[in-house]
């Protein structure tokens, strides 16, 4: 018997969950090309260290892009690669997949996710918005007659929706997220400090010392950075704080709690009365970032939470939006 998958197909990573066993996979999208012969060197983990690292003959290449899919040849490689790793295919049955894909998507681009899925092994294939399965792994009961507001920052979009029995009423999709954030702290860097940083490098400032609230004088952490100089090409290394850092990321922020506020600024006031009882769920990756919470809470002027496994909450959503399926046809 094949066993059911739900994937979070994010710009940044891929998680798979498995139903009756939890989430098996959690990998970046990223996948290592040989650019002469377009054979696929490595994926995932593997191909992650090369980013930046790569002879002129191998290419890392991230196949989405903004929350879609860029590159769908490599995609359906990446994919395959994933779910033939994880051994779920049946001997006379292929597994349903439960895909996921942020709110705006084209139906362009919303037939090449399906397709991808096909192409790599799937059964039937199922496409749901992100904020709602998002909703449903950060334990959400959206199947009631009562708003809920979840706020899902990912790699490549921040998905923000208001549910109320089991569907959106209202959403936005910005396509600023996680890999948003990392090119504005390497501009901000280079342009300061005169100094080029790398993918990499510009994450780990991102997760160590990333505020979205400027810190107290006693507060303030620092953070010893190594790139090029900008002028010379020469190694060089420098202190960056975190304070600095919140002044990069002002703008991805904003952007955020702006695309927020239009949403609430649409949805009817019943729902708009349950959201001040109930608060803001945030989830994704974005969720993690220092004092995003208490930045989106005052800007809003309502409770805001983050879920307790912000990064697996797509995954797990889907997972369970499954068994309800497979419950479902089983009547």
């Amino acid at each position: 018997m094949a066993k059911d998958i739900g994937i979070d197909l994010g710009t940044a990573n891929v998680l798979i969950y498995v139903v009756g066993k939890g989430i098996v996979l959690n990998e970046p999208a990223v996948v290592a090309v040989d650019v002469k012969t377009e054979k696929v060197l490595s994926v995932g983990s593997e191909a992650y260290r090369m980013v930046g690292r790569t002879p002129s003959n191998i290419r890392a290449i991230r196949p989405l892009k903004d929350g879609v899919i860029s590159d769908f040849d490599v995609t359906e490689k990446m994919l395959s690669y994933f779910i033939d790793k994880l051994n779920v295919k049946g001997v006379m049955s292929k597994p349903k997949i439960m895909i996921c894909a942020p709110t705006n998507i084209t139906n362009i681009e919303r037939k090449a996710i399906i397709q991808a899925a096909e192409k790599s092994g799937g059964g039937k294939v199922y496409l749901e918005e992100e904020p709602k399965v998002a909703a449903i792994g950060a334990g959400m009961d959206i199947f009631q007659p009562f708003g809920n507001m979840v706020i899902d920052m990912g790699g490549g979009t921040s998905d923000i929706a208001v549910i109320s029995l089991g569907d959106i009423v209202a959403s936005n999709s910005i396509r600023v997220a996680g890999d948003k954030m990392n090119n504005m702290i390497a501009a901000y860097i280079k342009n300061k400090h005169g100094l080029i940083i790398g993918d990499h490098t510009s994450e780990k400032i991102k997760i160590e010392i990333g505020t979205a609230v400027k810190d107290e004088p006693d507060q303030v952490k620092t953070k010893e950075v190594r790139g090029r100089d900008s002028l010379t090409g020469m190694p060089r290394s420098i202190t960056v704080d975190s304070n600095e850092i919140c002044d990069a990321l002002e703008d991805a922020v904003e952007t955020i709690v702006r695309g927020a506020k239009e949403v609430l600024e649409v949805i009817p006031p019943e729902l708009a009365s349950d959201i001040v009882d109930r608060g803001v769920m945030l989830t994704g990756g974005g969720a993690l970032l220092n004092k995003i919470d208490q930045r989106i809470s005052d800007e809003l002027t309502v409770p805001v939470m983050i879920s307790e496994n912000p990064l697996d909450n797509v995954a797990r959503g889907a997972g369970a939006l499954l068994e309800h399926i497979d419950k479902t046809d089983n009547k």
